[in-house]
Parts: C-alpha cells; sequence; structure tokens
C-alpha cells in the first residue's frame, strides 16, 4: 500500500472532483484524504498544502515534532478545526459544508482519543463510556449491552464501579478507548494517547489498538512525536514539518532509509550511535600493521531476508568481530545496522566495502582501530 502524491503542477484545489477521481481512479478507494489542505491562524501558516490519501482500514501514522501541524491536520478530520483552504473528504463526500446536523452524523462516525484521558471524574467507569450513548437517546437496555461489550473488549468489566482516580494510566486510556467506540465508528483518530504513559502501558495500549483494528476493521489514524510508536503499530506514515509533509511511505521504508533530516532526528533515539570509547580509538588511517578496518553496514529493508553472517564474515576474510549492532523486522523487512571490524586481512578498505555491499544495502568505511 503505497502514498499517492497528487501533482504540485496542476493544483487539486481548482479541479472538480469528478476530473480528479478520471485522473487518480486509485484514489477512489480511500477512506481519508486532504485535497491542498491549508490552516492559518492569524499570521500563522499551520498547514500548507496537505495532499494525502489514507486507505480504509489501515492504521496510518502523523509524526513530527511539536508546532508541526500534527493536530491541526487531524482535528480537520472531524471538523474540530475547518481548512482555511483545500477539501477534506470522507469516503469520497467533502465535508467541509456540512451542517450542524450533518456534523453530528459524522463525528459519530468518527473516534477520538486524547493524550490525557478526559473522563468526567465524578462518574464511574460504566457512567463515562455510557455518556455519549445517554446524549444521543440510546435506550437503557441497548446502553447497558454495548458498554459491558465495550468494557469487555478493553478489559475493564471488573471496572465498571470504579472513578478515575481509581485507576491507572492505562487504564483509564481504556476508559477513553470504550467511549470512543460507543458509536461503531469508522475512523478512530489518536491524539497523542500514549504520550502520558510509560513504556509498559504504551505497549499493552498499542496492541489493544492494534487487536481493534483487525477486529473491527477501523481506519486508526494516530499522531505522535514518537517513532517507537509508528514502528509498533503503523503501516504508513507521514512525517510533517512546520505544517508541510516532508516524507511519506510505508513504515518500513522510512525507518529503513529515511531521506529528510527531521526523519533522522526523530529516529535518532532508536538508533544506536558510535560508542563514545570506540569514537575515541578511532583513526581515519591504519596506524599500525595489525589495524582493523571498522565497516559500518546498513540494512535498509529492501531485502525480506535477514544477514547472512558465516557467508559475510567468510567472504570479509581475516579475523571479523561484531562491535556493536542488530537486526529487526518490520512489516515483514529486514532493518538494523552492525558495526563491524575486520583485522588480519589483505584486502583494503575499499575491497572490504565493495564485498561488504553484496549483504547490505549501505557500508560505509568509518576508519581504523588498533
Amino acid at each position: 500500500m503505497s502514498v499517492v502524491s497528487l501533482p504540485r503542477q496542476h493544483p487539486e484545489t481548482d479541479r472538480p472532483l469528478a476530473e480528479q477521481r478520471e485522473l487518480h481512479p486509485e484514489l477512489n478507494k480511500a477512506h481519508v484524504r486532504f485535497i491542498g489542505v491549508g490552516k492559518t491562524y492569524g499570521e500563522l501558516q499551520a498547514l500548507h498544502s496537505i495532499d494525502l490519501a489514507i486507505a480504509r482500514g489501515e492504521v496510518f501514522g502523523i509524526i513530527g515534532r511539536s508546532g508541526a501541524g500534527k493536530s491541526s491536520l487531524i482535528r480537520t478530520i472531524n471538523r474540530l478545526e475547518q481548512p482555511s483552504r483545500g477539501r477534506v473528504l470522507i469516503d469520497q463526500v467533502d465535508i467541509g459544508d456540512f451542517n450542524e446536523d450533518r456534523l453530528v452524523e459524522l463525528r459519530r462516525r468518527i473516534g477520538m482519543i486524547f493524550q490525557h484521558f478526559n473522563l468526567m471524574s465524578a462518574k464511574t467507569v460504566w457512567q463515562n463510556v455510557e455518556l455519549p450513548l445517554k446524549v444521543a437517546g440510546v435506550p437503557k437496555e441497548d446502553r447497558r449491552r454495548k458498554v459491558r461489550e465495550l468494557l469487555d473488549l478493553v478489559g475493564l468489566a471488573d471496572k465498571h464501579h470504579a472513578y478515575p482516580a481509581q485507576l491507572s494510566g492505562g487504564q483509564k486510556q481504556r476508559v477513553g478507548i470504550a467511549r470512543a467506540l460507543v458509536h461503531d465508528p469508522e475512523i478512530l483518530l489518536c491524539d497523542e494517547a500514549t504520550s502520558a504513559l510509560d513504556p509498559e502501558t504504551t505497549q499493552s495500549i498499542l496492541g489493544l489498538l492494534k487487536a481493534i483494528n483487525q477486529r473491527l476493521g477501523l481506519t486508526i489514524i494516530l499522531i505522535t512525536h514518537e517513532m517507537a510508536v509508528i514502528r509498533e503499530i503503523c503501516d504508513r506514515v507521514v512525517v510533517l514539518e512546520h505544517g508541510r509533509i516532508v516524507e511519506q511511505g510505508p513504515v518500513w521504508e522510512v525507518f529503513g532509509n529515511p531521506q529528510h533530516e527531521v526523519s533522522k532526528t526523530l529516529l535518532a533515539p532508536l538508533q544506536h550511535d558510535l560508542p563514545q570509547e570506540l569514537r575515541d580509538r578511532l583513526h581515519s588511517s591504519p596506524a599500525t600493521a595489525e589495524a582493523a578496518v571498522v565497516l559500518r553496514l546498513s540494512f535498509t529493508g529492501s531485502s525480506q531476508e535477514e544477514p547472512d553472517l558465516a557467508a559475510l564474515f567468510a567472504a570479509l576474510g581475516g579475523h571479523v568481530r561484531l562491535l556493536q549492532g542488530g537486526v529487526e523486522r518490520i512489516q515483514g523487512h529486514a532493518l538494523g545496522q552492525l558495526l563491524l571490524a575486520v583485522s588480519a586481512s589483505a584486502l583494503d578498505a575499499e575491497r572490504l566495502r565493495q564485498r561488504a555491499g553484496q549483504w547490505a544495502q549501505q557500508v560505509e568505511v568509518l576508519g581504523y582501530v588498533v
């Protein structure tokens, strides 16, 4: 599944929708679509010409640093924010001109969960989940059935009489998820839903969201500033910076070979930097005849096969030491880095780099160590 970028030389906002569908028939299946979306707050330009198509049933991540425009973008989907320019389409329908009645109907099709849970402290877990149904006039028995079903789904059936103050952060977010699902939405928006949680709880919430996506077939759109969250749950990701899309694609592709400096910066906490003690020992040329060449091998995911270390070491010859690194699988693709020291070899650094290139997508000679 790939993101389709609309042609920049023909502004899509100027084309009739029927003509756009003829030009880009693959977009007709998009569940959520942004066409030239811009947002201005006074003199601040928060979003610039966002063109994006999100497929039905996928988990789509929007990532960027603070102020990148993530919240502004996601809130145009349920019209909590009205775009200053462009169109937002849900199931090929432009929601820009919806009146209040149609907006109420739209927002019942779109659930939303928040970073700080937004629970009512004076109401129990059951009452917090039930409240949207009461407001919508759903009969009591139907409410009881639905709340019971949702609390089972999020693993809180035994907490229905508890108040928010008696719950952990993860339990509060599970209540928020249950409440977001009361109207059987087609789309679930997650606004930094795990940012206030510890790592272990974050994993459990992401696991729950993934299970909900698979069980209910929801389209999940989440915003975050944490690449670890994107890696764990998303199918595709778009990177925002200053309200513009700077990179987009399948998660494995962006993680394996990031192109923009923002993407590389956001990925840095997940990657192992060169250890300082090794950096201190590294020389640009061999200091002695026994010096070892230090190679950094990067696996970008373009090959789904894990590296054959035995064959790699045999090809390099001499004595090969693994200094640091590892390979993981994302969406079936092998990604990672290996830091190797190769010594007692008759081969020069460039020939070693070329040989290593048979197994890794990128190979860099970092220098020499004794």
